[in-house]
């Protein structure tokens, strides 16, 4: 909800300031220096929080029973705000290699914000894009290989008389949503990751059709969370259903009284 309220503020400024009705140089420069650097922390803790619902996944199949859900909850807040921190630190650099810079042409005379980077910056700025993809992919591959030989083992110690490679098939058929729910992230995050990699300016108008769907593509994995996330998962969506039908219940009952 935050970057898709960060992202409608970005596009109305973007909008109202090349229409030349919001021209104060003080809130352009200030949203120059913000906005954008917020919207790529907020993806990128989007795609570590996915990672450490992995990771939580994992620890539960591998303690069982014993799993403390309440300290789990604890740990959850801390490892979040730790998360954040450290990507906030890690952007740091961003902002002060903003600027704006007035449009040459005489008929627009429009302001644009611009990032310029040193070479030393531009290769520090690849590297913490490059680490920040593959991190929390690498968390959500080793943990659903981990959740899928860890439960196929303790199902061979139940049901001795299937294969462990009959169990590894069972259970890549039942978590074959969340197999599929990752190759959607990684799908949805290439096309930004390989543009953010292409530096230099639009040589023609017919570019920014790319690097603005690129950029957009960058916003759905924590738009569709629903649609990649529950609706493949039969338990995911058996528990939306009966939710959703606790809600309609409910609703009904306070409209008839």
């Amino acid at each position: 909800m935050l970057i898709l309220i960060i992202l409608i503020i970005k596009f109305w400024q973007l909008i109202l300031s090349q229409m030349f009705i919001l021209n104060n140089r003080s809130i352009l420069y200030v949203n120059c220096l913000i906005l954008d650097v917020i919207i790529q922390v907020c993806l990128t803790f989007n795609d570590y929080l996915y990672g450490c619902v992995s990771i939580e996944r994992a620890i539960t199949v591998h303690k069982g029973i014993n799993f403390n859900k309440s300290k789990s909850k604890r740990i959850a807040k801390w490892i979040s705000l730790c998360i954040f921190i450290l990507i906030m630190l890690t952007h740091v650099y961003d902002p002060i290699h903003r600027h704006l810079i007035d449009d040459i042409d005489i008929d627009e005379q429009r302001i644009w914000c611009v990032v310029q980077y040193s070479s030393s910056i531009h290769i520090y700025n690849s590297f913490i894009t490059l680490f920040h993809f593959l991190l929390p992919l690498l968390i959500n591959i080793i943990s659903t290989i981990y959740i899928i030989i860890s439960i196929s083992r303790s199902r061979l110690t139940i049901q001795p008389r299937l294969t462990f490679k009959e169990h590894l098939q069972l259970q890549l058929k039942q978590y074959k949503s969340h197999l599929i729910a990752l190759c959607t992230l990684v799908f949805l995050a290439l096309p930004h990751l390989i543009i953010s990699f292409i530096s230099g300016c639009m040589k023609s108008p017919y570019h920014s059709w790319l690097f603005l769907s690129s950029y957009l593509f960058a916003f759905l994995p924590s738009m569709i969370t629903f649609i990649i996330f529950v609706l493949p998962s039969k338990m995911y969506k058996k528990e939306f259903n009966t939710v959703l039908d606790q809600t309609i219940r409910r609703l009904r009952t306070t409209y008839r009284r």
